[in-house]
């Protein structure tokens, strides 16, 4: 077996786990964090941004978005340049717990780099990043205009 596969597999996994046990108070999973997360930072976000900023199917889009929608945390309304799409509004309710999310995020990653110093951190997330942009470009999704950010 390929070290770096499994290892990037037990990472994901287990970040994953331990990052939905933070969020489980909140009634959010670690599938739902991100967008979230893009939405209170950025109140009337496009639907379709979502798919050059999370690097998720368009379908999982929607599915999320609806399942945030569902529990009150977000509010969609129709785009007025662009029908077919909408903007995307956190509730109250989003904004009063984003604080919670955002430090639940922490505490996993503080979790996952213990150990490292801080260039070792700045060096790893650097190199992540970059395996990122490799692989999304080997999989004609990364385009060099987009942003790529955590």
């Amino acid at each position: 077996m390929n070290t770096l596969l499994k290892w990037f597999s037990v990472v994901d996994r287990f970040s994953k786990l331990y990052l939905d046990k933070q969020l489980a108070a909140h009634g959010i999973n670690s599938s739902q964090h991100m967008f979230l997360i893009k939405i209170c930072e950025n109140p009337g976000i496009l639907q379709d941004a979502l798919i050059d900023t999370i690097y998720l199917h368009p379908s999982n889009i929607v599915r999320t978005v609806a399942s945030l929608e569902n529990k009150k945390l977000l509010i969609r309304k129709p785009c007025e340049e662009d029908k077919r799409t909408c903007r995307l509004y956190p509730t109250d309710q989003a904004m009063a717990m984003i604080a919670d999310v955002e430090a639940a995020c922490a505490q996993t990653e503080t979790v996952l780099l213990q150990g490292l110093s801080n260039e070792e951190r700045v060096a790893f997330e650097k190199s992540l990043m970059l395996i990122g942009k490799n692989i999304t470009s080997a999989m004609k999704v990364y385009r060099e205009e987009d942003e790529f950010d955590a």
